[in-house]
């Protein structure tokens, strides 16, 4: 039985080669798999975490790429569905500090159309957290029904969301208008600095925080790239620092922060409720442990996050 399951898209980030000009009449790209759930499950596979999968897999060679790369990571395939539509693609240029800006190809992508039979007959009792977020839990029609699901799980299981805005692809106000229902739904809200700043411009995260404990969620974290994280534990505030590294780029980096810090929560048995007994010290612990998955991870090009031994 599957510690957690993952639900969200497959997005193909075609990624662009540095000092690459337009005007030469050809650019070169290279193709891996990513998306930030997949990124999240492949990363949990590696740790050693049993995790289920479950997303809207397309046919053709982007489809078989993320079932060799989930699978090849210890990944549980056994919820995804077999889509007939295209897979969502995402061209990517890194700047000269290894941040990513996105340009996405995702109308009518297989990601986003699930029905209620494939998606409420698919993920088992069981299951001690699930995870998603991202464009899967913001587009329509599939991302109301992943709310339901939610909703339905929660009696059994630990919710995990992450936001990870999109804001050149869904408008920040289409995520200000659900994030404090998700923030009732959630156990563990996790977003980037960024992120809060196209959520709630100009205001202090610690503000920002409080307000969600108040919707219901008992944990939030807030990745500050190099600046380390934050969180708030039903009010109470843990910091810590960033791994120093000299980074290559940091695509995945919040996605493995993510699976590094579920990881360890679930090595010490706390995910299955409501977080209850979780303390600012476990918290502490499990971010540093994500700080140094998501380090690791901005070491190589692309979302290839560690394996569990290269953390031993």
């Amino acid at each position: 039985m599957a510690d957690i399951a993952v639900i969200g898209e497959a997005v193909a980030d075609a990624l662009l080669s540095p000092g690459q000009d337009a005007r030469a009449g050809i650019l070169d790209l290279r193709v891996r798999p990513g998306g930030s759930p997949v990124n999240t499950a492949v990363a949990l596979g590696r740790l050693g975490t049993p995790t289920l999968f479950f997303g809207r897999l397309a046919s053709g060679p982007f489809g078989e790429l993320f079932r060799e790369h989930l699978r090849g990571s210890r990944v549980d395939l056994s919820g995804c569905v077999s889509a007939a539509e295209q897979a969502t693609l995402a061209v990517a240029a890194i700047d000269a500090r290894g941040q990513a800006a996105y340009e996405f190809y995702a109308d009518g992508t297989a990601d986003w159309q699930w029905t209620r039979e494939e998606l409420f007959g698919r993920v088992p009792a069981g299951v001690s957290c699930v995870h998603t977020g991202s464009l899967a839990l913001a587009l329509e029609p599939g991302g109301p029904l992943i709310e339901e699901l939610l909703q339905a799980l929660r009696p059994q299981s630990t919710i995990s969301i992450d936001p990870n805005l999109r804001p050149r692809l869904i408008p920040p106000q289409t995520y200000r208008n659900r994030i404090r229902r998700w923030a009732g739904l959630a156990d563990l809200l996790r977003l980037s600095d960024e992120d809060l700043g196209n959520l709630c411009p100009g205001a202090e995260a610690e503000r920002v925080c409080d307000e969600w404990h108040d919707e219901g969620v008992r944990l939030v974290i807030i990745t500050q790239g190099a600046e380390g994280a934050l969180a708030s534990l039903d009010g109470t505030r843990i910091t810590v620092p960033a791994v120093e590294i000299e980074p290559v780029d940091t695509v995945g980096a919040g996605d493995a922060f993510t699976a590094g810090l579920l990881h360890f929560l679930a090595q010490g048995g706390h995910l299955g409720g409501r977080l209850t007994g979780l303390t600012a010290e476990d918290v502490r612990e499990a971010m540093a442990f994500g700080a140094r998955v998501a380090a690791q991870t901005c070491t190589v090009a692309g979302a290839d996050p560690p394996w569990g031994d290269l953390l031993a």
